[in-house]
């Protein structure tokens, strides 16, 4: 980093008002013990902050003095006064495009890491092409994506890859990511952000020209292979027998992971198949699940396409920004993701194949991700992992030592031989 002196905070969590961000804030409060950052809540409004702050005293009295930090998100100075007393700054203010400019380029100015939740694929494509040169000359790691998405995929698909690597001399030159069970739900940011995206799809269509490219991530974009078109109807998995439907958050996910190849220098091959689905099992039944959320999410995405009918699904249909679920029902969400790995072993010379596993306790877009966002900033903060900057993701920022890190918090990352 390019700090002259040494900053103040280990981490500020800029957002901390916010559903996600209380949550990530109560998951910093329970885990102090084990991790001992000296960190501190930031935001705009001095009054919600200390409410946020009296809560945490709650968790653990000490926290009645937590540092509370006030910036502004269209203010530059206040921004760049922020991030300069920081080594990390965790961002949940989304929808990103609109609100998250000026916070990653006070970052990139000040070499001081970030990590945000953003699944907008457009945003995420002009941070690249705004920010990566500058972010590599200060050091600063702007890593997107550590929440439910890109983790499970990201680093799930580095875990095969390194385990294919150590076990049998080679890498996957496929894997095929298969959600097999989740409870729980998308946060209201995360609808917001999808909601915003198609907002401005709608009013610059050149965005879906970005939208769509299978590599919209990569050093240098391209259109990629038909076989690379995320999966748009109901199909039978030719791996597992099971049906399998389209899965919402593969328009990112696949994208994060091709960048991660990209920068890891193509360890996987330039001809790397990736691909996400969501799996229903086998039989009627598991067909009639595919075929209705096929058919749901199809008409989700037409009806949101339609202004006024958006403008009634964000009023009184869709979570907003800073609702969610229940403790309770936070508590009993849960996800399991299966990896399927495919390629040639040098060591024996022929086919192989492997299965990972990526789980975790927890609803996925909330609580399970306010633990993967709160342990990719530690990990920045305090772990062994590559120091150059730029635009990066999880898998190329902090790797194997976040998958870790993330199991000794209680995720499950396994991998073994498929026969």
């Amino acid at each position: 980093m390019a700090h002259d002196k040494k900053p103040a905070f280990d981490i500020i969590l800029w957002g901390a008002t916010g559903f996600t961000g209380r949550l990530v804030a109560e998951y910093l409060a329970r885990t102090q013990d084990t991790h001992q950052a000296k960190w501190a809540i930031a935001g705009r409004d001095e009054a919600k902050l200390d409410q946020v702050r009296s809560e945490l005293a709650k968790v653990r009295p000490e926290f009645a003095d937590l540092p509370v930090v006030l910036a502004d998100a269209k203010d530059a100075a206040s921004l760049d006064a922020m991030v300069a007393r920081a080594r990390v700054i965790i961002s949940t203010v989304g929808p990103y495009a609109r609100y998250g400019n000026e916070l990653v380029a006070a970052c990139v100015r000040a070499g001081t890491d970030y990590c945000d939740l953003t699944g907008e694929v457009q945003w995420m494509r002009k941070t690249i092409d705004t920010h990566e040169a500058q972010a590599r000359q200060t050091g600063a790691r702007i890593v997107h994506t550590c929440g439910f998405d890109s983790i499970p995929s990201d680093l799930g698909t580095l875990m095969v890859q390194d385990y294919m690597r150590e076990k049998h001399g080679g890498h996957c030159d496929q894997v095929r990511f298969h959600l097999t069970r989740m409870r729980g739900g998308f946060s209201g940011g995360t609808i917001a952000s999808m909601m915003d995206t198609l907002a401005a799809v709608k009013a610059d269509p050149s965005l879906k020209k970005v939208l769509t490219s299978a590599h919209a991530l990569d050093p240098e974009p391209s259109r990629g292979t038909k076989e690379e078109r995320d999966l748009a109807t109901v199909k039978k998995s030719p791996d597992t027998g099971t049906w399998t439907a389209p899965f919402v958050m593969a328009s990112v996910n696949t994208r994060v992971v091709r960048r991660s190849n990209a920068l890891l220098g193509y360890p996987w091959g330039r001809d790397f198949f990736y691909s996400e689905v969501s799996d229903f099992g086998p039989g009627p039944k598991g067909m009639a699940l595919a075929a209705a959320t096929t058919a749901g999410l199809g008409g989700f995405m037409v009806l949101s396409n339609v202004d006024p009918v958006r403008e009634l699904l964000e009023k009184h249909v869709l979570p907003a920004p800073g609702q969610g679920p229940s403790a309770t029902a936070r508590e009993r969400g849960l996800f399991e993701v299966r990896l399927l790995g495919e390629g040639q072993s040098p060591k024996s010379g022929q086919r192989v194949k492997v299965e990972g596993k990526v789980a975790s306790a927890g609803d996925p877009g909330y609580q399970a991700t306010a633990r993967m966002l709160a342990e990719s900033a530690l990990c920045l903060a305090f772990d062994n992992t590559p120091k150059r900057g730029g635009v990066l993701t999880p898998a190329s920022a902090m790797g194997m030592v976040l998958v870790e890190r993330l199991r000794k918090a209680g995720m499950t990352f396994e991998v073994h031989d498929r026969a």
